[in-house]
């Protein structure tokens, strides 16, 4: 099952402010749990995530900077917050605030990722929207993925350094301006 046979309609739909999305996955990101709004809003069931990659939902206009910031930062066992615009099964979008930490068993191995979305302030999805579409076209601009990503890797880099700060801080900061 893959979203890659998926065409995206342009059709954002949205979830209530106070509730919030629920994931768990494996090491490796297959997805381990699902909470019920996870499923109604992607539009998969239950049985078709489980097992799954957690990026069968995710949107093509999705820069792979962000992931592989999101996945380094998960793999040195920190936490990490994040703009995501996720795809539906039925090829809609809806945006989210991820937070994303690492998960321990009793004997405090590590065992997998928590993630908890919540629907994101509509002025910071505008801009979030403006500065992925940027990085995606800088992604696509080079002959091979790999190229892509440095360069958008680069981009993000460059734009936090002229904001003089981390990815965490900049995240944190769009939250307090708005």
């Amino acid at each position: 099952m893959s979203q890659n046979n998926i065409t995206p309609t342009g059709k954002e739909i949205f979830f209530p402010k106070d509730d919030i999305i629920v994931s768990k996955t494996d090491l490796k990101g297959k997805l381990t749990y699902t909470n019920v709004l996870f499923e109604t809003i992607s539009g998969y069931s239950r049985a078709e995530l489980l097992g799954q990659p957690h990026n069968i939902i995710r949107h093509p206009e999705m820069p792979r900077c962000i992931f592989k910031l999101l996945w380094d930062t998960l793999k040195q066992q920190q936490e990490i917050f994040a703009y995501v615009v996720n795809l539906c099964k039925n090829g809609d979008h809806y945006w989210v605030l991820a937070h994303v930490v690492p998960t321990y068993d009793l004997m405090e191995n590590h065992v997998g990722y928590h993630s908890s979305r919540r629907c994101p302030d509509r002025q910071i999805v505008r801009k979030m929207a403006e500065f992925y579409r940027e990085t995606i076209q800088i992604e696509k601009s080079h002959h091979s993925p790999k190229e892509g990503l440095q360069a958008s890797s680069d981009h993000l880099t460059n734009y936090l350094s002229q904001q003089n700060m981390s990815y965490g801080e900049y995240i944190f900061s769009l939250n307090v301006a708005a």
